[in-house]
């Protein structure tokens, strides 16, 4: 069932801009030549793409 009253609060607004930045990400790195680690990088674009926003994802459901 829908709650009616069920509003975009500040904290489902983040989850919700984690979620597009991670989609957009994991878009970025399978459809760039962009390897997952590089010697001059390291594990930097994988890090910001990838893993940032999972991470912010997974610390906003264990504050639930």
């Amino acid at each position: 069932m829908i709650d009616r009253n069920d509003s975009l609060t500040p904290r489902r607004v983040r989850a919700l801009i984690a979620l597009g930045w991670l989609l957009a990400g994991a878009a970025v790195l399978t459809l760039t030549p962009m390897p997952l680690h590089s010697e001059s990088l390291g594990w930097t674009p994988t890090f910001w793409l990838v893993l940032a926003p999972a991470s912010l994802l997974l610390a906003l459901r264990r504050r639930a």
